[in-house]
């Protein structure tokens, strides 16, 4: 039998076989493009929710806008004003007490009222716009108010027309009978109204005053009660200028001397409270202008050379130990160019304008902002009145010309410093990142610092992840390396159920189940979780302490059997002994009994000052470490896992330990996705909303007190943007920070990912 020794011949392949489909190839090129566009449109959406949030926040920053409008020619002899609310037809009071109407479009003439007085002459006049009061100073020491309303009126083809009504009062006495009045001031109060007059006597200024209470009857009919006129400043010698608060409580005058008393209202009558002198280091102490700003509680001072000071009453330490609210240099604003001609100041917020060197100047009292400048009339400025809305203000010159300015600023309030910065605020003892958008105990201004809500962000991120870091990569690291497989699938899949849960459920629970539970075991608790550590360690060191045969008989990655029930075992008896250390070491004495007390909140409090609320940051900490901890642990758990199986081997085939295997090859080379895990937690712990709101008092403070309560710019945002009104500097503060938190994020994952590339270059497997 003859064997062939020829091969068979093999078949060549068919080239259709290594052939692509047309359709193939065409989903592939469709695919790949829409990957881009998808990617490209994420990156465009990125920044299109950047340019909007830009966009709402733009407006904070920018100045008020000021249009002049033509002035209007008043008689010579006027020397006070007035409008209505849209300045459609304004009035001057003239030197004699007539009140002259004129159109404000065209200045024309339309009404003119004047006061019958008999054997008597007006001396001193004196307007309030807004109130739409004017109050005249007779030559016998009374005082005649008269009251400007207004009347709409509609003719036949709808148009609309104001009728200006004046209605006078009878003249009160207010100062010495037979001298005349040189200057009169009102001002009402919640209970009653207050009238000053200065008259001169033997060459000495004299200032008299009464308060006018008016209470209604059953019938509605009001019943106006005088009292008897009193001295004020009776020792004073030399006047300048009287300011008279709204508030009706209180009285600042101003000497030739550059001295300011202020004076108070103790029922009785307005007794001395202090004197100081805020120039009194400059070569010339002599004040040139004063004026209260919108809440009389903060006064603008400039000197002749045009420095500039505001000082406002707030409560002060005494030499006796008392705390007194008294008179105080809260801002020192830029220097003018010169001495000031007067301050004026708005209605609503705490803008003022102030006239000096040729110039005017809008600016902020709490701010210290200049919002805009501009040439001032040609001749001097007698009386400044904004409108109550802000959209205009209105001067007065003694050359007989009533200047008009549409306004356009509605943010003046807002700057860097406002929302960065530390602000004396009025009513506060010191300067201070403040976040209080509503009124509060403080009805005139809001106060808009991002930087507690900052604080607030960063604290609760820390606490959070001083809980979870830990846990969730020790258990990443565990569980990839040392659990069993068969395990592994069950504690896996469980983490990534638990990232599932709703924030606001984990948030309900701490707030209404944990919080109540730790607050009367925090020394217990701290004891278990500062024995938890060192059990563990414990227990490693005890098993390996162990005779091989021993160990043998726990099957690899079954260690587990052995640990918990040690570390549960010493976490119980240090909750056990919570007890006996807080009544070692945190006694207190009982304020009721004297009796030792064995409280560790009331010590605290004693101990250290500072407060302490059930609703905490640690218990923040540890609901948000609990909802961190499944994404930080997953992302790890991937990245170790991942890690080739040659290298581990290699590496326990070299005589390394399985631990040293982990610290030395594992963890280096998935570091990248380690930082990942990392980064990507602090962005879930970064912008937590609901388990902030619901665990803590939410309170805008700044204290690193880890029993004390927080506020983080996104719960701020959940909590306050329904309640803004839109276009309101509230609403766009809350924008802003809603800004500030998105380029914080950005920054820190932006840096987290060149730090990640820079490991994973280092680390890479070649």
């Amino acid at each position: 039998m003859e064997t062939s020794d020829k091969k068979p011949t093999e078949t060549p392949a068919a080239e259709s076989r290594f052939t692509v489909s047309p359709i193939t190839l065409l989903a592939d090129l469709w695919m790949g493009r829409l990957i881009r566009f998808g990617g490209l449109g994420v990156v465009l959406a990125v920044f299109g929710m950047l340019a909007f949030l830009v966009l709402q926040v733009f407006p904070l920053f920018v100045g008020a806008r000021v249009e002049a409008l033509p002035a209007l020619t008043v008689p010579a002899s006027a020397v006070a004003f007035g409008e209505d609310e849209y300045g459609e037809l304004p009035y001057v009071v003239l030197a004699d007490g007539t009140i002259h109407f004129q159109r404000g479009s065209d200045g024309a003439k339309v009404q003119e009222w004047s006061p019958a007085l008999v054997g008597r002459t007006v001396t001193a006049v004196r307007s309030y716009p807004r109130a739409g009061l004017v109050f005249l100073g007779l030559s016998d020491g009374a005082v005649l108010e008269a009251k400007v309303s207004y009347r709409a009126t509609f003719d036949a083809g709808g148009k609309r027309a104001l009728q200006p009504i004046v209605t006078p009062l009878e003249p009160v006495q207010v100062g010495s009978p037979g001298l005349p009045c040189l200057g009169v001031w009102n001002a009402k109060g919640a209970q009653s109204r207050l009238l000053v007059v200065r008259q001169e006597s033997a060459g000495r200024p004299k200032l008299s005053a009464v308060r006018i209470t008016e209470r209604k009857g059953l019938g509605g009919k009001a019943r106006v009660t005088a009292s008897a006129p009193f001295a004020v400043a009776p020792e004073l010698s030399d006047l300048e200028q009287v300011l008279l608060p709204s508030t009706a409580d209180s009285l600042l005058v101003v000497t030739g001397t550059g001295e300011v008393r202020a004076y108070s209202d103790d029922g009785v009558g307005m007794p001395l409270l202090q004197v100081f002198r805020p120039f009194a280091d400059a070569a010339d102490a002599r004040i040139s202008a004063a004026g209260l700003v919108f809440g009389h509680v903060s006064v603008v001072l400039v000197g002749q050379t045009g420095v500039h000071q505001v000082w406002s009453i707030y409560p002060q330490a005494q030499p006796d130990g008392r705390s007194l609210r008294r008179w105080g240099k809260i801002h020192d604003p830029e220097k003018l160019p010169g001495p000031a001609v007067g301050i004026f100041a708005a209605e609503g917020n705490k803008c003022y304008l102030v006239g000096a060197g040729g110039e005017l100047q809008l600016r902020n009292m709490t701010t210290d902002t200049l919002r805009w400048q501009g040439p001032a009339p040609a001749g001097r400025v007698a009386q400044v009145a904004f409108a109550g809305n802000y959209d205009r203000f209105t001067a007065l010159t003694v050359d007989g010309k009533l200047h008009r300015w549409k306004l356009e600023d509605h943010h003046p309030d807002s700057s860097w410093g406002a929302f960065f910065g530390k602000i004396w605020y009025e009513g506060a003892t010191e300067p201070a990142y403040t976040w209080q958008s509503s009124s509060g105990s403080d009805e005139f201004e809001a106060k808009y610092s991002l930087v507690p809500l900052f604080y607030g962000t960063v604290k609760g991120t820390f606490y959070a992840l001083l809980f979870a870091l830990p846990i969730a990569l020790t258990a990443a690291v565990y569980v990839s390396q040392f659990l069993r497989p068969e395990y592994r699938q069950i504690v896996k899949p469980v983490m990534e159920v638990m990232a599932s849960l709703p924030s606001v459920v984990l948030g309900f629970l701490a707030g209404l189940w944990l919080a109540p539970l730790v607050d009367p075991h925090l020394v217990s608790l701290f004891c278990a979780l500062g024995v938890l550590t060192p059990a563990a360690l414990g227990a490693g060191f005890l098993w390996s302490a162990l005779p091989q045969p021993w160990r043998r008989q726990v099957r690899p990655g079954m260690e587990f059997v052995w640990l918990l029930p040690f570390i549960a075992l010493c976490c119980w008896l240090a909750w056990q002994a919570g007890p006996s250390i807080e009544a070692a070491f945190f006694t207190v004495k009982d304020t009721a009994s004297g009796a030792p007390l064995a409280d560790f909140r009331e010590w605290w409090r004693q101990t250290t000052g500072m407060s302490y609320d059930s609703r905490n940051c640690l218990v923040v900490g540890f609901v948000m470490g609990f909802a961190v901890i499944p994404i930080i642990f997953t992302i790890a758990e991937d990245a170790l896992s991942n890690v080739p199986q040659s290298l581990i081997s290699g590496s326990l085939a070299l005589g390394a330990s399985r631990w040293q295997t982990v610290w030395s090859v594992v963890i280096p080379t998935a570091i990248s996705g380690i930082v990942s895990a990392v980064m990507i937690g602090f962005g879930r712990a970064i912008g937590e909303t609901m388990i902030v709101v619901m665990a803590t008092g939410n309170t805008a403070v700044m204290e690193f007190n880890p029993f004390s309560g927080m506020r983080t710019l996104s719960a701020n945002i959940a909590v306050e943007l329904p309640e803004a009104a839109a276009g309101h500097t509230h609403f766009r503060a809350l924008f802003l920070g809603a800004c500030c938190l998105f380029l914080l994020t950005f920054v820190i994952n932006t840096l987290a990912e060149v730090l990640r590339q820079r490991l994973r270059e280092r680390y890479k497997v070649v």
